[in-house]
């Protein structure tokens, strides 16, 4: 029978190679202000763009490979054979590294340039404290009632930004702070409990506002006790508002903070866009902040940012690039968040959802990966991409939309085959309850499901790894059928499909992280793109990229901070 698998027309990712390899292993450095790119000016921010961009541009079919087509569409085709063949027999630990630009000496030549200048040309990710831009910053440790809720990752974040945007307020006259995307109040709350700022919180989820509200007065019980002399104590006030363009952004948050000695109550607000008022005398001078504020959240505080005369500077940490809106490749408002830049707008580079999404890969985290999860994860990817297969064959009509599965139902899917791997593992300790054992048991019975028994009679025939692979697909499967509502497929058909592109599983892992090379990469020319915006306004503006958080612990670790100077300075 003809496999299903069908092929690619595209050349070779890589396939021009050099002569001479190089004398020994390398491993870039990621770009920084003493190497082959800076963003200190905007001159330089574009030459940095520049560079990024051609860059993305020359290996965009890798950038909009999607790995649920990996099988239906021999993507391991697009790579050069002989950078797959190098990387199919490297070590897991190695590939790991590969998006951190770790190389090894015996790779083809074009394959390190590869890994080398996409790791030389992101923004460096190491953590830095912000006291060569604050130098009054002090980070206070959160204690157990403010840290309540809160996990590891979540309290490092909340500290670290915390103090930055105290200190920023502090040196640049801002008396209330406007947390954008305010969630559960974790930094509203710091801000005002532990700093002793003003803070508004805006939000659009009226639960998100009813918790902040609940937990910031059990908060404010403890520290009213704890206080010796008479101290007024205020909560965070809470907006409930769909945050629809930096218009409405704008509107809320000087109609919120017109009068910041009220009592702190929660307001909701309309979806549509309020109109602009004259601004009150009494709204104190605002510092916007935002922790992981999603999609076009984050840009549309740098809007208001710059328009707004009440507000005086910003901290921002993005993320959720992928429900970024995009210029030309979806209708949106005249003010997409990508491009932002003039620059950025006439280099006319469009990503894409599918790239935006790639920014997310943390090279960070690739590293901190488990030899063990690694594997799990690069089998998920095959049983996904297989999974695909059985979609294309069996339910064409749903195929054709291209359904998302969604992360409830990846994390469900995980969480059961690890249980199912930790089954298997105990199995094999305590039976050896083989392939071949499940043959002879049939072969036994008076009473033989003979679509069972071809099935059984087929795997005996293959590797017991691979009749526990088949067995940890099928339950993927099933999962991923539940969760599309669809039908059934007999154990046979998956089997015939899960054969033939078993032997190209092994290609999935270095494809992966030949993608995932290029995530950091697309990000930083996002993050650039916005940095530009705020340095095309001139002099009034001084902005800064900085790695606030441990990486590991967040990759989304790049904050814009900015200010406006004084008309003295």
């Amino acid at each position: 029978m003809q496999s299903p698998v069908t092929g690619l027309n595209q050349p070779p990712f890589g396939s021009a190679r050099p002569a001479s390899p190089p004398p020994r292993a390398m491993a870039a450095a990621p770009a920084s202000s003493g190497g082959a790119y800076s963003c200190e000016t905007a001159a330089q921010t574009r030459e940095w763009m520049e560079a990024l961009a051609a860059f993305l541009r020359r290996h965009r079919p890798l950038l909009e490979a999607h790995v649920v087509n990996f099988f239906k569409d021999r993507m391991w085709e697009m790579v050069d054979s002989e950078w797959m063949e190098c990387l199919r027999q490297e070590p897991v630990e190695s590939l790991l590294k590969l998006p951190s630009g770790c190389v090894q000496e015996h790779w083809p030549t074009t394959l390190q340039e590869f890994v080398l200048t996409a790791r030389s040309l992101v923004l460096p990710r190491e953590q830095k404290s912000a006291q060569s831009l604050v130098p009054d910053l002090h980070v206070a440790s959160i204690g157990t009632v403010l840290a309540q809720g809160m996990n590891s990752k979540k309290k490092h974040e909340i500290e670290s930004l915390a103090a930055v945007v105290y200190a920023v307020a502090k040196s640049h006259g801002a008396k209330t702070v406007v947390d954008v995307g305010s969630g559960q109040g974790y930094l509203a709350q710091a801000l005002s409990f532990e700093y002793k700022l003003p803070v508004v919180a805006i939000d659009a989820s009226s639960h998100h506002a009813s918790v902040t509200n609940a937990r910031a007065e059990r908060i404010k019980k403890h520290y009213a006790a704890k206080c010796v002399e008479k101290q007024q104590l205020t909560i965070p006030r809470t907006v409930t508002c769909r945050v629809l363009s930096s218009d409405t952004l704008a509107a809320v948050t000087l109609d919120a903070c017109k009068d910041d000695h009220d009592e702190h109550k929660t307001k909701a607000c309309s979806e549509e866009s309020p109109q602009i008022q004259e601004i009150s005398r009494s709204c104190p001078p605002l510092i916007l902040a935002g922790l992981h504020a999603c999609g076009d959240l984050s840009v549309n505080m740098l809007r208001v940012f710059v328009s707004c005369e009440q507000v005086k500077a910003l901290v921002s940490v993005g993320c959720c690039y992928n429900l970024l809106s995009e210029d030309c490749c979806e209708e949106t408002n005249s003010c997409p968040g990508f491009p932002m830049s003039k620059a950025a707008k006439l280099c006319d580079l469009m990503l894409g959802k599918s790239i935006r999404d790639l920014a997310c890969q943390s090279a960070e985290r690739w590293r901190s990966l488990t030899k063990d999860i690694a594997i799990q994860n690069f089998d998920i990817h095959a049983f996904r991409a297989a999974f695909q297969m059985v979609l294309d064959r069996y339910f064409p009509e749903i195929s054709k939309l291209s359904p998302s599965i969604g992360r409830q139902g990846k994390a469900l899917r995980r969480q059961r085959l690890q249980k199912v791997v930790e089954s298997h593992m105990v199995m094999e300790k305590t039976d050896d309850f083989s392939c071949s054992t499940s043959k002879e048991q049939n072969m036994n019975s008076n009473e033989v499901d003979t679509s069972t028994y071809g099935v059984e009679k087929r795997l005996a025939d293959t590797d017991h790894g691979e009749c526990k692979k088949f067995s940890l697909f099928r339950d993927y499967t099933i999962s991923g059928f539940g969760r599309l509502g669809c039908g059934s497929v007999e154990d046979a058909s998956l089997l015939e499909i899960w054969k033939d592109v078993q032997p190209f599983a092994e290609h999935i892992g270095p494809f992966w992280c030949l993608r995932a090379a290029l995530g950091p990469v697309v990000e930083t020319y996002i993050l650039l793109d916005r940095l530009l915006f705020l340095q095309e306004e001139g002099n009034p503006v001084e902005a800064f990229l900085f790695p606030i958080f441990d990486p590991t612990m967040s990759p989304r670790n790049m904050a814009i901070i900015a200010w406006k100077l004084s008309a003295e300075a």
